[in-house]
């Protein structure tokens, strides 16, 4: 048998999502649901917590609970990988027109702000140990937050790992005013001479970290996706790794795996 709570939350949560009750709606007062289902305060606030929980509402301080606006839906698939390098060598005009981000969601250029932050670091054990170098190396630690216009939040936090002597020779790739890269990485790498071979990714789950909650505006108990992944190029070398923490209220993953015929 249900818990009161959950039946008071079942009560918003079906309206909610049948679009009943729109993004922006008001939910009575705390007062009026302890009213209304003559249950206590506590009961009445594990059930908003629950909907929260569930990133169905929002609570704004001071104002009330509103029904939350549901963000822009971030669909990964293996498949981009060779959709980058497939536009990597395009003339620099068609590689102006559209980026990762947007294939993945469906947005345009012009819906986008984007943020990258370039700094030199040396590598510590874990990256020293991925890129066959020495502890020290000096290495480009890459930062990119992309968001859509009409959201607060970015899609990902991005962490990307170059070894800084492997692309030096085109300095526009050491100077993050270059940044949106036409192309993105695999285009870098092309004018330094390195073709990707594969992509390796592995993705775990975990709950964010206090900062991560914050700056990803994660609802209360949401769990982030974490993306490690390996860019090898064609002499088999590591050239390029990235950590990517993905929001679980809003992204999708999808695998495709083509299967040779008998």
């Amino acid at each position: 048998m249900a818990k009161a709570y959950e039946r008071i939350a079942d009560d918003f949560r079906r309206p909610i999502r049948a679009g009943e009750l729109k993004p922006g709606d008001k939910l009575p007062t705390e007062a009026k649901l302890v009213e209304r289902y003559n249950k206590g305060l506590p009961t009445v606030r594990q059930a908003l917590a629950q909907l929260e929980a569930e990133g169905l509402v929002e609570k704004k301080h001071g104002r009330g609970t509103f029904v939350r606006t549901p963000r822009k839906l971030v669909s990964r698939s293996n498949e981009r990988h060779q959709w980058e390098k497939d536009r990597a060598r395009e003339p620099e005009a068609q590689r102006l027109e559209t980026g990762s981000t947007e294939h993945d969601t469906g947005l345009t250029v012009d819906d986008l702000v984007f943020h990258a932050k370039y700094e030199q670091i040396p590598a510590n054990e874990d990256i020293a140990t991925a890129f066959g170098v020495p502890e020290g190396t000096t290495m480009l630690r890459r930062t990119y937050r992309t968001r859509y216009s009409a959201e607060p939040a970015p899609f990902t936090l991005v962490t990307s790992y170059l070894v800084r002597d492997m692309v030096a020779k085109n300095p526009d790739l050491l100077d993050e005013t270059n940044e949106p890269w036409p192309g993105g990485t695999q285009n870098q790498l092309y004018t330094v001479g390195i073709e990707l071979d594969r992509i390796e990714e592995r993705v775990t789950a975990r709950p964010p970290s206090a900062e991560e909650a914050e700056e990803l505006e994660l609802p209360p108990g949401t769990a982030v996706l974490v993306l490690r992944k390996f860019s090898y190029g064609t002499k088999d070398r590591l050239v390029e790794m990235s950590d990517v923490i993905l929001p679980g209220d809003r992204t999708q993953m999808t695998f495709v795996t083509p299967l040779d015929r008998w």
